[in-house]
């Protein structure tokens, strides 16, 4: 029996409807909010996301990583109803609610992180960045903070600092917060390796900043927006040690990694490692504005009386959707599906690049993947315009894919884990589609080509 698609196109994209409403955002809205994707969304329905136009796409951008769980699963749909229902803010601070607590105490028994616990909650990933630092140079009465090139960690002042990226982040935004300091993180496919990085680290505390002034080191487990760059287990058990070894607390930055996108709940859990302190948001509640910082009690505890907090911090709508954001993943095994759809993807990803000279790279941890579109696979030089070409020639075939790289070279899956198989079949199929019609340099398809 013939399967029904999931993708369907009434419309060019973008549709009539959808020009329209974004003829009006010209005229109204900041020029900076550019537009990635030129449709306008009416309904998202797990990993179907369909436009004002009556068209549905395969979202594979879930809402840059937020919708683990899906768009507008029908669990945290009725949490967060039933929570507005009965009183949508107070201010836990000043007028505190159970499931802030509750919340808290589910987070502190998953992480990994042993001992005494403590959480906060913020609003989005940079204030849970933000706020991270402030714990640890109230911990450890040090100003300056380590990052690592290639990094991002938001677009608030410190968080910004630590990013490293230049364009579009940070050009014409400094000056930016003094005693921040990056130095490179190892890339297995261009280099440097573990080795040269982890000298240029120990060098830092010579020429850079001395060791005793550093209040923490700050890294993603998978570096997100430079087109998931994957350490190796050893360097981030070597950066571990070298924070033990100077008394410096380490912050590990799950915001775009963590609630089981990559086959365990929380990246690090691949390194073997505990850190100090944890950074969360994105997916921990479904795209409710959301984040948090969760770690050791004495480090969470170090800030004086109030020196933490904030007017939204920790809502209590969006603190709902998080609770059944958890019971979601628990009672549908999303942790485990993403290590399966990561295996289902990366073997489709693998034999592009025998297909393709022009995917030069796969990378990533379970269902955290993406390609390295390059010139050609012996030169690895980046190719922006072709990447770019990829992802249109997608959208046009009803899959929503998203950039990312340094250089905008990089296509990286964010596909909610609730995806069905012949979803991704279907997904995998256009995008296949879509890297054939950007040309190849293969000779076998330059023959069929022409055949």
């Amino acid at each position: 029996m013939a399967t029904t698609s999931s993708i369907q196109l009434k419309t060019d994209v973008p549709g009539p409807r959808s020009s329209e409403i974004l003829e009006r955002k010209e005229r109204v809205i900041a020029r900076p909010l550019s537009i990635y994707l030129p449709l306008v969304i009416d309904e998202g329905r797990g990993a179907i996301l369909t436009d004002v136009d009556g068209n549905s796409f395969i979202d594979f951008t879930g809402g840059i990583g937020c919708l683990a769980v899906g768009h507008s699963h029908p669990r945290i749909v009725e949490a967060a109803q039933e929570q507005a229902a009965r009183f949508t803010h107070t201010d836990f601070t000043i007028v505190p609610y159970e499931n802030y607590v509750e919340l808290a105490e589910r987070l502190c028994e998953a992480v990994p992180i042993s001992g005494e616990v403590r959480a906060g909650f913020f609003n989005s990933g940079a204030e849970a960045v933000e706020n991270a630092i402030k714990f640890a140079r109230s911990y450890t009465k040090r100003p300056a903070v380590i990052g690592f090139d290639g990094g991002f960690h938001g677009r608030t002042m410190m968080a910004l600092s630590l990013t490293s990226k230049t364009h579009p982040y940070k050009a014409g935004l400094g000056p930016f917060a003094p005693e921040v300091y990056r130095v490179s993180f190892p890339d297995p496919y261009r280099g440097p390796d573990d080795a040269t990085a982890l000298a240029e680290l120990e060098r830092a505390f010579k020429t850079r900043v001395a060791a005793e002034e550093v209040a923490a080191i700050v890294m993603e487990p998978v570096q997100g927006e430079s087109g998931f760059i994957t350490p190796s287990r050893e360097f981030v058990q070597a950066v571990r040690r070298i924070a033990d070894e100077h008394g410096i607390v380490l912050v590990i930055d799950e915001v775009q990694t963590g609630f089981g996108r990559t086959g365990r709940m929380f990246a690090i859990e691949h390194f073997g490692i505990e850190p100090d302190l944890m950074t969360v948001a994105k997916s921990v509640a479904a795209g409710f504005p959301l984040s948090g910082v969760i770690g050791r009690a004495e480090i969470m505890d170090a800030p004086g009386d109030s020196a933490i907090g904030g007017t939204y911090v920790g809502n209590p709508v969006c603190i709902a959707a998080a609770l059944a954001v958890l019971d979601v993943i628990d009672e549908e095994g999303l942790v485990e599906r993403a290590a399966e759809l990561g295996e289902a993807i990366r073997s489709r990803m693998d034999a592009w690049t025998d297909r393709f000279d022009f995917v030069g790279d796969v990378r990533g941890l379970g269902a955290m993947l993406a390609i390295d579109i390059v010139r050609d696979q012996a030169s690895k030089a980046p190719d922006a315009e072709r990447a770019t070409a990829i992802v249109d020639a997608a959208s046009a075939r009803g899959l929503l894919l998203l950039k990312a790289g340094l250089h905008g070279n990089c296509i990286r899956v964010l596909v909610p884990l609730v995806i069905t198989d012949e979803q991704l079949d279907e997904a995998l199929g256009a995008w296949e589609e879509a890297l054939a019609a950007s040309g190849s340099s293969t000779s076998g398809d330059a023959e069929a080509a022409t055949a």
